[in-house]
């Protein structure tokens, strides 16, 4: 077990075990917590604010690759890349002749982002340069701000229905859970996108399935309610559906970002005691 007596400042990445009362009484200098990754929720307890911990984490930095992979996503789902690519390779040995589904493409085409998360405000201003408009559902925005972002404000049961994508960026928590349920998924337009990076808590995964089996909708899914799918899932097989195993956060070279956030952190703590992304503990009942 390690020494914590000495320790000013804690450094915590993914995975890292609570910081509870037991940990805190054996690090009694312990002032700040600077965490390498997104959401704190799994390691930061009642007992670290009690004592007046300081906590900063790199969730506005791990947000820059989600949103990346998202607006990724979108383009090549209007653009029915995932189906092109399969049907080409079915068609191998005979290359020519009509491809077995329409193209869409993504000129004039209406986005519907669920949440102005971070990671959903991103995606929205990522939109920008595209001949798209986007709506935006969330119930602590108003239209005013809304519009100033980039997107229109609209209750979620119209947003699902006038979007031709629709993409979550909402938080995992009791009131969202399956969100995106049957209904709302049998009000989603013939041929349109669901995309979810966030978590699969938030779909009714088996309503899902049985709309993608129809082929009605098609789904790029980076997350789903088992961080890995059945292997009987009829999921993996499907034309219409691009699985990824969550991989639209922080990977690779992409680590670095979080890295140097940490340091900076931590450069400013010793220099003035403050961080620049602090944790309020007052809005994590709201946040991911």
């Amino acid at each position: 077990m390690p020494d914590l007596a000495d320790v000013d400042v804690l450094l915590t990445g993914w995975g890292c075990p609570p910081v509870d009362a037991a940990v805190l009484d054996r690090a009694p200098r312990l002032r700040a917590i600077i965490h390498t990754a997104g959401s704190v929720k799994h390691h930061i307890t009642q007992d670290c604010w009690d004592r007046g911990i300081a906590v900063t984490s790199a969730v506005e930095q791990n947000a820059v690759p989600v949103a990346e992979f998202t607006l990724a996503a979108i383009l090549f789902a209007q653009k029915r890349v995932i189906e092109a690519s399969r049907d080409y390779a079915n068609r191998r040995d005979k290359r020519s002749g009509s491809p077995a589904y329409p193209f869409v493409g993504n000129y004039r085409r209406t986005v519907g982002i669920v949440g102005a998360s971070r990671i959903g405000r991103r995606v929205i201003e990522l939109l920008r340069p595209f001949d798209m408009d986007v709506l935006l559902a969330d119930p602590f925005v108003d239209a005013t701000e809304a519009q100033s972002i980039g997107a229109a404000l609209v209750d979620l049961d119209e947003l699902v229905a006038a979007a031709d994508t629709v993409s979550i960026h909402a938080p995992s928590l009791p009131e969202t859970e399956r969100m995106i349920d049957r209904r709302r998924l049998s009000l989603m337009r013939d041929g349109a996108v669901l995309i979810n990076t966030a978590r699969g808590a938030l779909v009714d995964e088996e309503a899902l399935t049985d709309e993608l089996v129809s082929g009605r909708l098609h789904a790029v899914l980076d997350v789903t309610v088992d961080e890995v799918l059945a292997a009987d899932s009829p999921l993996w097989g499907l034309p219409n559906v691009l699985l990824t195993p969550h991989v639209a956060g922080s990977l690779g070279g992409e680590l670095e970002r979080l890295v140097d956030h940490a340091l900076d952190e931590l450069e400013r703590w010793i220099t003035d005691g403050t961080f620049s992304t602090p944790v309020d503990p007052t809005r994590l009942g709201s946040s991911a």
